[in-house]
């Protein structure tokens, strides 16, 4: 009798710790990229705004903007605001719905389809999957007056192109899939796919609530070599680990254009000061 109470009770554990399993794998995150990430945060603003006027989070100041401090010299284009902040995660449900756990369903703004869709029918892939796909909303549209429009395609980012994103400690790759639109009553930046915001903060988040904290860095590269195109990643893919585990050859050969913005070098600064005061300390001394 007991082994026949256990067997569902075994099954059911079994169950529960597939739910605690990330649904994407967490990449180490790279020197260079740590620097990187300090090195955005530990400036402050951003120096050059593409374009600014956005919001975060409702409410917020409104001062966040695509920044483009790094567009010549590593090629990538990303999102920060002021006082050292960069964007939050809002959850997106765009797309196919024909997968998922219901946790999208307190979604108030879920459109039927991602902005890149005719594109990837044309790879006879139908739509992008919040599920499944790992991608970020990246670029603003709207028709609204004063509303601040933002198109990536303008400084040379593909759309479907592999982004890096930096959360919680971790790094993922994920692709440019979808553009935020007019439809609020503010222009809102940061916002991602469930697949990638449950990677990044588990399964606490859903289409009503997503991560507030505004570090997330989420970085766009430029040129053709970023973009997997039709045959450089699995856009069937039935789960986002298998659809993750097909960019991320590419996007570790992506981050490598990242520089450690000037942290390296102040560190080389401070070392040849200290090198100069024990020089000029033991002259003393002799």
């Amino acid at each position: 009798p007991h082994s026949i109470i256990m067997i569902p009770r075994v099954v059911f554990f079994f169950q529960f710790l597939v739910t605690l399993v990330p649904v994407i794998t967490a990449l180490d995150v790279p020197e260079n990229v740590k620097d990187f990430y300090d090195h955005v945060r530990g400036k402050g603003k951003c120096g050059n705004v593409l374009k600014g006027g956005f919001n975060s989070m409702d409410g917020d100041s409104g001062d966040f903007g695509y920044c483009g401090d790094y567009l010549e010299k590593y090629n990538i284009i990303y999102i920060q605001g002021k006082k050292g902040q960069l964007t939050n995660m809002d959850v997106d449900c765009d797309g196919a719905q024909t997968s998922g756990d219901g946790r999208c369903a307190s979604s108030t703004d879920t459109q039927s389809q991602t902005t890149f869709k005719s594109r990837l029918s044309s790879w006879g892939n139908g739509d992008l999957n919040s599920y499944i796909h790992p991608y970020v909303v990246f670029g603003n549209e709207g028709s609204k007056p004063n509303w601040p429009n933002f198109d990536p395609r303008e400084y040379g980012v593909e759309p479907l192109s592999v982004m890096a994103i930096v959360c919680n400690n971790q790094l993922f790759y994920g692709v440019w899939g979808d553009t935020n639109g007019d439809d609020g009553d503010q222009p809102m930046v940061g916002e991602a796919s469930i697949a990638l915001a449950t990677s990044c903060f588990g399964n606490g988040v859903n289409g009503n609530q997503g991560h507030d904290e505004n570090d997330v860095l989420c970085i766009a590269f430029t040129g053709q070599d970023a973009a997997p195109g039709a045959n450089g990643a699995n856009w069937s893919a039935s789960t986002s680990a298998e659809f993750s585990s097909s960019i991320n050859q590419l996007g570790n050969k992506l981050v490598e254009r990242v520089g450690s913005g000037t942290n390296l070098n102040a560190r080389a600064d401070k070392a040849v000061l200290f090198s100069a005061y024990l020089l000029g300390l033991f002259w003393i001394i002799t």
